[in-house]
């Protein structure tokens, strides 16, 4: 089979070798660059100067979910419909994580190439993607690192696990997790050569340490030595984040927040208004639920542009917008944001109230992400990329269409 595939209205080319895209969350150019300039990644170097050496745009909000699955579906979220890692359901009243398939408005890419008899494997560092990913795939391998040991041939495509790379179960705050989804990929590239595969890591390094630290630096040479194997397997290897990463700090390590609960309670009647932090899943311990993008939620007879006005006065706010310009700006699904959506500046974080995040027992400054400042993320490949269509702005979920179209030698398809 070699006509191309239209999935969610973009043509993709049938790969002839394995499209392997790695997603290095909370990832920016200058954690490789400063790796490659201390000699710690010497393969991905060697990578650049013949391959590609790109940057691209992630979705806003730059949080996990909304930019994985923008990935997984070449779509934003306006068209697949995850626009955070948790939003306020108005119709139900009640706040909501997103990982359910059931909220996801669009095929993934694994699903549609698996279901036209192509193989895809997806393996996430953190089991809230794992149904999302996997949604619709069709005799492929699909789990987690966070629960590798429970992984079976009936329900994951595989078993094993463990066994298989070497490794023991780690923890979900810790870099080898990451590792165990790079060993994990690595193997089954060599053993199984599906012809998509997608390896979603997490930001746990990211968040504590800084570009060029001993720790990150450690972090990006195990990463190198799992690039430099894929690429010795044969396979396209696509390299991108589904965010960036920033110090939300100032210079004595104390983080820089707005608790917008007690701003909207002050200017309101209390608690008629409600903040949502797009960025809260289960693992809040490296980000205590701070982000630098919020949805506010409000009371009905309320002045939206009198809210937005004060709002936007407060020192560390970038951008205020109302539902309608967020949507459009940020591609957005707007029935699943607030009335407005509120941005916060560079080093600067957003929050409800003091109580409800504790951060006390954090040992480094509070590093995080969300906003606009968080946009930029690497686009690297191990080939040259073919001509981009004039005017194309590049996007982080542009790596399967870039990745097949070099795996089938065929020019990019609009």
């Amino acid at each position: 089979m070699t006509e191309p595939l239209t999935v969610n209205g973009r043509r993709y080319h049938r790969p002839r070798r394995p499209v392997v895209v790695v997603c290095i969350d909370g990832s920016e150019d200058a954690y490789h660059e400063r790796a490659i300039a201390d000699g710690r990644m010497p393969f991905l170097e060697r990578m650049l100067h013949a391959g590609s050496d790109l940057r691209a745009d992630c979705t806003m909000p730059s949080f996990t979910n909304p930019n994985n699955l923008s990935i997984a579906t070449g779509v934003p979220p306006s068209v697949h419909g995850i626009c955070g890692n948790y939003f306020y359901d108005t119709a139900a009243g009640t706040e909501v994580m997103m990982n359910d398939p059931e909220l996801l408005r669009a095929p993934t890419l694994f699903a549609a190439f698996s279901q036209q008899g192509s193989k895809a494997a997806v393996i996430t560092a953190k089991d809230k993607l794992r149904r999302l990913l996997g949604s619709g795939l069709v005799d492929g391998i699909c789990f987690s690192a966070e629960k590798a040991d429970q992984a079976t041939e009936e329900e994951n495509g595989i078993g094993k696990v463990l066994a298989r790379t070497g490794m023991e179960l780690p923890s979900v705050y810790s870099a080898e997790l990451s590792e165990l989804v790079m060993a994990a990929g690595a193997d089954i590239l060599d053993k199984d050569r599906p012809d998509l595969m997608y390896l979603s890591l997490t930001d746990y390094i990211q968040h504590k340490h800084a570009p060029g630290s001993p720790v990150a630096n450690d972090f990006y040479a195990m990463l190198d030595q799992y690039f430099e194997r894929i690429d010795a397997l044969g396979a396209v290897l696509v390299v991108t984040a589904d965010h960036g990463m920033n110090a939300k700090a100032d210079r004595d390590g104390n983080a820089r927040v707005i608790h917008l609960q007690d701003v909207l309670d002050a200017q309101l009647e209390p608690g008629s208004a409600r903040v949502v932090l797009p960025i809260t899943d289960p693992y809040t311990v490296h980000h205590g639920a701070l982000g630098s993008y919020a949805t506010v939620h409000l009371p009905e007879h309320a002045d939206a542009v009198a809210v937005a006005a004060r709002l936007q006065a407060l020192a560390g706010v970038d951008t205020v917008l109302t539902r309608d310009e967020a949507a459009a700006r940020f591609e957005l699904p707007g029935d699943r944001i607030g009335d407005l959506v509120v941005i916060a500046e560079r080093n600067t974080v957003l929050g409800t109230t003091p109580a409800r995040h504790d951060i006390s027992g954090f040992t480094e400054p509070l590093r995080s992400h969300g906003g606009l400042s968080e946009q930029k993320v690497p686009f690297l490949v191990n080939a040259p990329v073919p001509g981009l269509p004039d005017g194309h702005r590049l996007r982080n979920f542009d790596a399967f269409w870039v990745g097949t179209a070099i795996a089938a030698g065929e020019p990019l398809s609009v």
